[in-house]
């Protein structure tokens, strides 16, 4: 099962990571329109604030930005 385009395969994923240190991915895809409706990036899934703050979020924060992604698209695209 290959991953959803602009989302990172596993071994990318936040708390995937091994003993190395590896910068978290940016979760933007480059379809960057707000949709007035959710008020989520329609590419990324991401708030306007999320968005704003990502350059300036550490490793555990940027984790937890994931995980809302996640919970946001298992919520959006339940069957």
């Amino acid at each position: 099962m290959s991953a959803a385009p602009g989302r990172p395969q596993a071994s990318e994923r936040p708390g995937d990571r091994g003993a190395e240190t590896t910068p978290v991915a940016s979760p933007c895809i480059d379809v960057c329109r707000m949709s007035p409706a959710t008020g989520l990036c329609e590419g990324c899934l991401r708030t306007l604030d999320e968005i704003a703050a990502w350059s300036r979020l550490d490793d555990d924060a940027k984790s937890q930005v994931w995980q809302a992604i996640e919970q946001r698209r298992e919520e959006m695209f339940r069957p």
